[in-house]
């Protein structure tokens, strides 16, 4: 019979190349690999998390999902970093606006992920730490994006473990620090990968504006991914 390599992923460490795509859906890792990879193989499917290795412009890359949320980034990444030896893991996800100056379809690229969780708890730190993404990745991202001449900001997510806040004024005290957008899953990322010494970043597009009120369509979501998702990967093929 054979046996899952860890309660969450069935595969071998061979199965997945050194660079990870991660969307948080699982249909959105299976849409990546079936339109962006080269001969796309399914690797893992343990809970419905899809995980595909393909390649991209002659390079391997996987992609697999990471679900919602800080806990349930932290275990797959913890995983593919200590367990399957994987090197970097780019994060590619929606976001919701904190400042004016980012707008609707934006891609946020996240230097470093505050975060209102305790998941930095596990470490027993003497102090506060500042997750932060490799510097190796985000050159390569932010040199991408200028190449591709894509609408982009670098700076600090919000990586929160509330989606309904019950706090009125939370956005506000965020964004008065200058916090550019709100997602719940990099600060986990970096994290795992300071402690293994991996590479993490998460590219966020944004979906929603907290200060305005304004959203994009279903349509437009889907072009702005599209964005994001070429960014990551020409990103990737510069490691």
């Amino acid at each position: 019979m054979k046996q899952y390599s860890t309660p969450h992923i069935d595969a071998a460490p061979e199965d997945f190349a050194p660079v990870v795509l991660m969307p948080g859906d699982p249909l959105r890792a299976k849409y990546i690999a079936e339109n962006f990879l080269t001969d796309p193989l399914l690797i893992n499917d343990v809970r419905g998390v899809q995980g595909y290795t393909g390649s991209y412009q002659g390079r391997p890359i996987s992609v697999m999902a990471s679900g919602m949320g800080m806990p349930s980034m932290g275990i797959y990444s913890y995983e593919l970093f200590n367990f399957f030896g994987v090197e970097a893991i780019i994060r590619v996800g929606s976001a919701g606006a904190m400042q004016e100056s980012v707008r609707l379809r934006d891609i946020v690229i996240g230097q470093g992920a505050c975060t209102d969780s305790a998941f930095s708890h596990t470490f027993q730190l003497p102090g506060t730490f500042a997750p932060l993404a490799s510097y190796r990745l985000l050159e390569h991202c932010v040199d991408a994006a200028k190449a591709a001449g894509l609408p982009y900001h670098v700076g600090n997510l919000l990586s929160s473990d509330i989606f309904y806040h019950d706090d009125p004024d939370s956005t506000a005290h965020w964004s008065k620090m200058g916090v550019l957008a709100v997602e719940m899953e990099a600060a986990a990322l970096y994290m795992n990968a300071a402690r293994a010494g991996k590479h993490g970043l998460a590219l966020c597009t944004v979906s929603d504006h907290l200060l305005t009120g304004e959203a994009t369509t279903a349509k437009e979501r889907q072009t702005s991914f599209t964005d994001m998702i070429r960014l990551a990967l020409d990103t990737a093929a510069r490691i």
